[in-house]
């Protein structure tokens, strides 16, 4: 999946499976005979969470960092006053990512999804949406 010379952008929520990700990328980074690069971004949906936690992971192991500020949270809550906000929270949320990931010129976005996020992602749209959609 990794190819000498991609630049990988790492969705960085905060929450330990995008940690996770994002720590087990950088160690293989290390010993890998393909050469690649890392960067982590977090998408700031307009909360008021302060990232300063993660922000501090990145540097203490060594991974540049962005934050992208959004108003998704606003968008939302206040001017769509979404009843089920999840799936078009998650759709804006990874356009962001993504739209950042293709300014940097990364190659790659890797997402830390668990088969739990898959589950729900699935449950979510089936109930809500009346379709079917897998991640």
């Amino acid at each position: 999946m990794i190819q000498e010379g991609d630049q990988i952008a790492v969705g960085v929520s905060g929450g330990k499976d995008s940690m996770t990700l994002l720590y087990v990328l950088n160690e293989i980074k290390k010993f890998s005979p393909v050469k690649f690069g890392l960067h982590a971004i977090t998408v700031d949906l307009g909360f008021g969470n302060s990232l300063l936690p993660i922000r501090d992971f990145c540097r203490d192991i060594g991974v540049s960092w962005s934050q992208v500020h959004t108003k998704i949270a606003p968008i939302v809550f206040e001017y769509r006053k979404e009843p089920n906000p999840c799936s078009l929270c998650s759709k804006m949320r990874n356009g962001a990512l993504h739209i950042a990931a293709k300014k940097m010129g990364c190659s790659k976005v890797a997402l830390a999804h668990s088969l739990d996020d898959a589950i729900e992602t699935f449950l979510l749209c089936l109930f809500y949406e009346r379709r079917i959609k897998l991640m």
